[in-house]
């Protein structure tokens, strides 16, 4: 323990009433570049802390701006000290020095220390710092913890997290009334619960993956030292068969349809997520260099998971593409809006929805449905689902399975159609059905 500074005029209160009053702190050096000051106003006097953090000169007046400076807290000069609220002498020297050693840390490139106990909020902190420099959707994840986890658990600290608390808050998460946003830019705003068991089943699986975003960053937390046991929440379960994705996909005349009634300018993106599986985002990253002709393949490099993946392409994505980067730079950006920017976030909605207006396709499709498309339409010729998931860039076949596995053939429908026989209990009726109406 550092040992305690002595100042006969800042150590007692009868000395500190006895200093002018002054705009400027009276300074005590605590270490090299750490000090220690007292102000004195008109109602009592606060502890200030200053130290020096090394910065360049500044370049128009020359001079070092190396100091950064906090208020600790009020001095003990009305107030008898408590260590909280009002501080002495040696009270505001022991948290000056916890504030010294968070701002060497910051100086040296660290993450700053925490005082006090290490909370949920805490550790989402944490966790969203390193989920954005390793990970992409941030924004989503972010965003599940600001609206569901922070609200209930952001103070408490995570050495008090218990299983049964947790189970607890999941059920409050699941039971809850499902939220939407009234107009852009609008608070968040509670909707009306619906009772129906499709509802129920909807809220489990958001409480589940919210549940996931928790546990990421308490596991993280975990891996990291803060914490020392990871028993609480390893002990809660999600809830079981809530994840039954119903996978829309178009067929192939739809993909001609929705194709051909394009603007010019969002035709190359769609036909190359129907050709690639690619999401929207790594579509727009993508650069000439990342196409390779020779080998047929793309470079996908700014990938969901953060791993970069070769997507494989057929002759007629080969040709597409051998097209789109004829005679440019490697550098250029395979596909760009007509200002030359790079597609942003959120400005395929538009162009989409005009196009599934214009194809008759009801109700309209997301951009993520062309990449369904990909995959559901490897599944249904026979394509083996470990092959979907390198060429999607799923981790594992888990995924993979969810989302294809029924439209995979099997032995098992193929053993059913070919041992049971034709019963011809669905005769005698007259209806045929109409040919669909062209658009």
């Amino acid at each position: 323990m550092a040992r305690t500074i002595r100042d006969t005029n800042l150590e007692s209160r009868a000395a500190r009433l006895r200093l002018k009053q002054r705009r400027k702190p009276y300074w005590r050096t605590i270490d090299q570049g750490a000090h220690l000051g007292y102000y004195r106003g008109a109602r009592g006097g606060a502890w200030i802390a200053r130290a020096y953090v090394g910065r360049d000169p500044d370049p128009k007046s020359g001079r070092r701006a190396g100091y950064v400076e906090a208020k600790l807290g009020a001095a003990d000069d009305v107030l008898d000290a408590d260590g909280v609220v009002a501080l002495d002498f040696r009270q505001a020297q022991e948290k000056a020095r916890v504030w010294f050693a968070e701002q060497a840390r910051r100086a040296a490139g660290f993450e700053p220390l925490i005082v006090g106990p290490y909370t949920v909020g805490d550790a989402l902190g944490d966790y969203l710092t390193w989920y954005g420099r390793n990970r992409k959707a941030l924004g989503a994840t972010r965003a599940a913890a600001d609206a569901h986890i922070r609200p209930a658990l952001g103070s408490v600290p995570v050495t008090r997290l218990t299983a049964r608390g947790l189970r607890e808050w999941l059920g409050r998460l699941a039971d809850a009334a499902p939220r939407r946003r009234r107009r852009r830019g609008a608070k968040l705003a509670p909707n009306a619960t619906a009772a129906d068991a499709e509802a129920r089943r909807r809220r489990r699986a958001t409480a589940n993956r919210v549940l996931t975003v928790l546990k990421a960053a308490l596991n993280h937390a975990w891996r990291e030292g803060r914490v020392q046991s990871d028993e609480a929440w390893r002990r809660v379960a999600p809830f079981r068969d809530v994840d039954a994705p119903v996978v829309r996909y178009l067929n192939e005349a739809e993909c001609v349809r929705l194709v051909n009634a394009c603007p010019a300018e969002f035709r190359p993106m769609v036909r190359a997520a129907l050709l690639t599986g690619c999401r929207y985002g790594e579509l727009a990253g993508l650069r000439v260099a990342d196409f390779n002709p020779d080998a047929g393949t793309l470079a996908v490099r700014a990938t969901k998971s953060g791993k970069p993946r070769h997507a494989v392409l057929t002759d007629e994505g080969r040709a597409f593409f051998a097209a789109a980067v004829a005679g440019r730079a490697s550098a250029d950006l395979i596909f760009a809006r007509p200002d030359g920017k790079p597609w942003g976030k959120s400005h395929q909605q538009r162009p989409l929805a005009l196009s599934c207006r214009r194809a008759s396709i009801k109700p309209a499709v997301s951009f993520h449905v062309l990449r369904h498309t990909h995959g559901s339409t490897l599944a249904m010729r026979g394509v083996p689902l470990p092959v979907i998931a390198r060429q999607l860039g799923h981790a594992d076949t888990r995924m993979t399975e969810r989302h294809y596995a029924h439209l995979a053939p099997s032995y098992v429908a193929d053993a059913i159609r070919a041992g049971f026989p034709t019963l011809g209990i669905i005769g005698g009726h007259k209806v045929t059905a109409m040919r669909p109406r062209r658009p």
